[in-house]
Formats: C-alpha cells, structure tokens, sequence
C-alpha cells in the first residue's frame, strides 16, 4: 500500500467511499462477534506524527494497525519538531525510507502536500489539520447511515466552519445528503471549500446551504452537528469567539426548533456549557460516543481500502 494516501475527503470518489464505509460496517459487526484480528497489514510499520495531542485519533488508529496485523510507533512534537528542528522535507524523506505509512495530525495543511512531493512512495493518511478532518467524516457517516439506512438525509452544522465542518460539507456533496451550516458572519468554511462542495452537489444532488440563524439550519435537520468554537492554535481567540457564539449553542431551547427525531452530534473533546450543554450531550440523542466508536471502524476500514 506505499505511495497511497487519504488527504482530504475528496481522495476518494463517492463509490470508494462507500465501499469504505461498507467495509467499517462489517468491521464493526465482526468486532461486536468477537473476531478482531486478520493479517491485512501483516508486516507493514506506520509511524504516527502528530503536532497536536489527541485520544480518539491516536488510541483508534494504534487499535485499528494492531487488529489488522501491522506495527505502529508514535513520534510526539518533541522527538520531531516538524519544521522548525528539520525541514518538512527531510523528515518526509527519512520516513520513506523506513516505514510503510504516515498518519499525520498537524496545524498546517500543506505540510501533507510537501510530503506527497518529497516522499512520493509513503502512504500519508490526515488525521487532523486546519483545513480539513476526513477521517472524522468517514466516521460520522458511519454513524448517520446506521440511523437512517440510506444517505439521503439533512445534517446541520451549528458554529464555527472549520476543519471538521469543511470534511463533513465535502462529504455531504460528494455522498448526495443535504448540509446546512449556522455561523456568524466571519466565521464561514473558506470560499474555496464551499465553491467546491457547491460545484459536486450540482452532480450529486445535494443541498449546501450557509445561513445565520441556528433555527432556520435545524428546522428540518435529521442530525445536528456542532464542535468547539476555538481550536487548537486558537486560544488567543478564546474570548473574541465565544462573544461571537453567542446564540448558536446547541441546548434544549435550539432542539425546541428541530424535529423531535433529530440527533445531537459531536467529535469530541466538548466544552460543555459552550458550544453544547451537559444535559443535550448526555441525552438519548446523543451519538458522540457511536461517533467515537466508528472512528475504529473506519479507520481500519480506510486501511484495508488501501492496502488493496
């Protein structure tokens, strides 16, 4: 499986990510049976690189390599210092020559693209960058399509257009559901991912929608989605955001405005009491803890796809 790669979303056309969200739902009904291990990634080592700390991503993906066989080690910030103890591509160029695969959590996207040009016959897989979270996104259509069976229904996102609601918008368009974000103004997906996602769902189907009021994005969602309103790197905008959040937490009086079998979904790690309340991310709506779940599921899912 060298040289293949996971980036973003739309690295794989709607059928290949169908077939991988197909593959997690057998992983997952072959797990719950008690059968969690083949040989698929017998041999192969893939080194985790992260810049940013992580427990869903980091403990699903180690999970996921064991079960299929393979060997994984973990590089932290310090033993790399991506960019600035080395050149971005000279740690690409190492790697190549060492292990099978790279799953990379970082602040800056286009540090991925300087691996695929210097280190062309290393897999790379996105586990997180400022711009986009696709394997968070394989993970939560998992989950939407275990509670409606097909894909045609409406996910609204309620706050900040970042990189989870870029993977999810992109998505939505190339699987053909519909996709409404709520944010304030200054705070939507890049134009470039929102002509993109506008330009797919023409050929697909799909409705994307970008408006101000929460209540209008909710009113005919089947889930509602919603994040942290500051991520990682962006504590110094800690406060600015959250006056700029103010009305678009996801509480009992803005599900009053949906209908009543809409879901509550988050990737996690929640700030209760901001984004989300307690008592909505604890309620029988709630699918975070599916959502974290199927990131195994499709990770190893994405793993199998590849090594193909």
């Amino acid at each position: 499986m060298r040289g293949k790669y996971y980036i973003s979303v739309l690295d794989l056309g709607k059928e290949e990510t169908l077939e991988v969200l197909e593959i997690a739902r057998h992983y997952k009904v072959e797990r719950k049976a008690g059968k969690r291990k083949n040989e698929i990634l017998n041999g192969k080592i893939w080194a985790i690189l992260f810049e940013k700390p992580s427990l869903r991503t980091r403990v699903t993906f180690e999970v996921a390599i064991r079960e299929l066989g393979g060997e994984t080690f973990y590089l932290s910030p310090s033993d790399v210092g991506l960019g600035k103890r080395e050149p971005v591509k000279d740690v690409a160029r190492n790697l190549e020559r060492w292990v099978d695969g790279v799953f990379m959590r970082v602040f800056d996207h286009r540090v991925f693209y300087d691996f695929k040009r210097y280190s062309p016959n290393l897999s790379v897989i996105n586990a997180l960058s400022d711009l986009e979270h696709p394997c968070q996104a394989l993970a939560d259509f998992q989950t939407m399509i275990e509670i409606t069976g097909d894909l045609g229904f409406h996910l609204a996102f309620i706050g900040d257009g970042n990189n989870v609601a870029n993977s999810l918008m992109l998505m939505s368009a190339l699987l053909g559901s519909d996709f409404t974000i709520a944010c304030p103004e200054g705070y939507e997906p890049p134009k470039e991912i929102m002509d993109k996602a506008l330009e797919i769902a023409k050929r697909t189907g799909s409705q994307i929608d970008l408006v101000r009021d929460p209540k209008i994005a909710v009113s005919r969602a089947d889930f509602i989605y919603t994040d942290v309103w500051a991520s990682m790197g962006q504590e110094a905008e800690a406060e600015t955001r959250r006056k700029a959040f103010q009305g678009y937490q996801v509480n009992d009086e803005l599900l009053k405005s949906a209908p009543e079998h809409a879901k509550i979904m988050h990737c996690l790690p929640a700030h209760r009491g901001e984004e989300i309340t307690d008592d909505v991310i604890e309620s029988e709506r709630s699918l975070v803890f599916v959502q974290a779940e199927n990131r195994l599921h499709t990770i190893k899912a994405l793993l199998s796809f590849l090594s193909q």
